[in-house]
C-alpha cells in the first residue's frame, strides 16, 4: 500500500546521554494551572478540573531545542501581542487510561522545559466571541521543547524553581509546587479523557508573569534540575 502524497515525519525531540529521539505522538496542554496566573488572565483561581487543548505534532509546529544551543522562531503572523509562557513538559512513556494519581509516575518517560508561544490577541478575541482559540495556541513554531531529560535521571519532579527571563530580565518566576493540578493529578485527570500513549507531550501550565516579546528578543526558559532552553523572536 502507498500513500497519495508522503505522509509527515514524525518529530524527534533530543534524550539525554543518547543519541535515541523521542517520537512525538499527541501534545497537549494545562490551561491556567497556576493560581497567579489564573488571576492575571481574569479569573477565579479556585481549583476546579484541570481543562485541557492540544498543539500540533508536525514538525512546523514542535521546535527542538539541542542543549546548549539557541533556536530561532518567526514572529507569527496575525497578531500584534505575542506572547511567552514557560512550562514543565512531561513525556509520556507508555500507554495508558483512568490511571491512578498513585500510579502516574509509572507512565512518565521523562521531562523537558517548553514554551507555550501564544498569540495573546487571537486567544482572546476569539474567546470572547465564545469560539475556539486553537489560532492563539497551535500554529507554526508555537512549541519550543528542550532535551528530555529521562525519569531515571531526572527522578519524580515535585517541586522546583521554573524561570523565564527575556533580553536578560526576569519575567517569570515560580516554583512547581504552586501547581494548581501536580504532575501526577494532571496525568491521571487526562487519561480519563483519553488514552494516553508513549510519544505524547504534556504542558503543564505556566506561572504569573506572561508577557510580549518582539522580533530580537531573546527568551531563556529554565526549569531546576533540567536543560534549559534558549529562544531568539526573528
Amino acid at each position: 500500500m502507498s500513500f497519495v502524497f508522503n505522509p509527515m515525519p514524525i518529530v524527534g525531540l533530543p534524550v539525554k546521554d543518547t543519541d535515541a529521539l523521542f517520537p512525538v505522538r499527541r501534545v497537549y496542554c494545562v490551561g491556567r494551572n497556576y493560581a497567579a496566573h489564573a488571576r492575571e488572565m481574569g479569573f477565579d483561581p479556585d481549583r476546579e478540573p484541570p481543562f485541557f487543548f492540544c498543539k500540533p505534532n508536525d514538525p512546523e509546529s514542535i521546535v527542538p531545542v539541542p542543549a546548549g544551543e539557541a533556536v530561532t522562531i518567526p514572529y507569527p503572523t496575525q497578531t500584534s501581542n505575542y506572547h511567552y509562557e514557560i512550562e514543565l513538559v512531561v513525556a509520556i512513556g507508555k500507554d495508558g487510561k483512568n490511571i491512578s494519581v498513585e500510579e502516574a509516575a509509572k507512565y512518565v518517560f521523562g521531562y523537558a522545559v517548553g514554551l507555550d508561544m501564544t498569540r495573546r490577541d487571537l486567544q482572546m478575541a476569539h474567546r470572547e466571541k465564545g469560539r475556539p482559540w486553537e489560532v492563539g495556541k497551535a500554529f507554526d513554531y508555537s512549541a519550543p521543547v528542550g532535551l528530555i531529560h529521562t525519569l531515571e535521571q531526572a527522578g519524580e519532579i515535585t517541586s522546583g524553581d521554573i524561570h523565564l527571563t527575556v533580553n536578560g530580565e526576569t519575567k517569570q518566576r515560580s516554583d512547581l509546587t504552586h501547581l494548581l493540578w501536580n504532575v501526577a493529578e494532571t496525568i491521571a485527570n487526562l487519561s480519563t479523557l483519553f488514552e494516553l500513549k508513549a510519544g505524547d507531550l504534556i504542558f503543564t501550565g505556566t506561572p504569573e508573569g506572561v508577557g510580549a516579546v518582539v522580533r530580537g528578543d531573546q527568551m531563556h526558559a529554565e526549569v531546576a534540575g533540567l536543560t534549559g532552553i534558549t529562544v531568539n523572536v526573528a
